[in-house]
């Protein structure tokens, strides 16, 4: 299995290259600098691991939510890519992509035999700006990550976590956002929480060729962002109101 992975969805800017189950990456935090790196990028590593992309079965991308050129620059070098090799395309949510760094339940040996770990619930957070920030909560499952709930995007101060059990663990840069509400209002249902992370391409190609396997691949033609909100940036008026609500 050989697939090619672009994340661009965030600040950070990451490509991989999956080949059975050996990944190489590259990662770096790159603000507006997302389309200057990903493709030589990808040909470095496409030469580092010592395949054409003719060789390749698949290209994988971060569909969304995120920063909406990103987003739409994965889409269209993933798109590109695989209409020209003939191949299809593994669209993987970002959010997913971001609890991705929260890794499988293990399993381990007591004196009953081996057991699996029991997975904590996850929050995958991403700051989505203008005062919100998407959501998404996931949980492994058979080794298989599960979202259990809708991906949204909504005001932090409103937000609250499924259930009322505790333990889940927290990634992503939404937990931080406005002075970090969201981190600090659902602290006693955290076990831990990681407010720096990022979606890294690495995770990306490890669940997209899970998804492959699968027999998720699609046409070039049919991945589609997601971006869940219309408007890309706020009003005059809105930006007002924001200011004055954080006053």
């Amino acid at each position: 299995m050989k697939l090619l992975a672009f994340e661009t969805a965030t600040e950070a800017c990451s490509i991989a290259v999956y080949v059975d189950g050996e990944v190489r990456e590259r990662f770096e935090v790159a603000p507006r600098r997302h389309a200057e790196l990903a493709l030589p990028w990808a040909e470095q590593l496409l030469a580092e691991a010592g395949i054409a992309r003719a060789q390749l079965d698949a290209i994988a991308l971060s569909r969304g939510p995120g920063a909406f050129t990103g987003v739409r620059l994965a889409i269209a070098l993933a798109q590109g890519i695989a209409l020209a090799l003939d191949r299809p395309l593994l669209p993987v949510s970002t959010l997913a992509v971001l609890a991705a760094r929260v890794p499988p339940p293990c399993v381990v040996a007591g004196e009953a035999g081996c057991a699996v770990v029991s997975a904590p619930p996850i929050l995958a957070a991403i700051d989505a700006r203008m005062g919100e920030v998407y959501t998404g909560t996931f949980a492994w499952r058979d080794h298989v990550l599960t979202a259990t709930s809708a991906e949204a995007v909504l005001a932090p101060a409103g937000y609250d976590l499924p259930g009322d059990d505790a333990g889940w663990i927290g990634v992503g840069t939404g937990l931080a956002a406005a002075d970090g509400v969201l981190a600090t209002r659902l602290q006693a249902r955290f076990a831990r929480i990681d407010a720096q992370a990022l979606p890294h391409a690495a995770d990306l190609a490890r669940l997209a060729a899970d998804a492959f396997a699968r027999g998720e691949a699609v046409a070039p033609e049919q991945v589609e962002p997601a971006y869940l909100r219309n408007n890309v940036a706020l009003t005059l008026e809105e930006q007002k109101a924001l200011r004055a609500s954080r006053a």
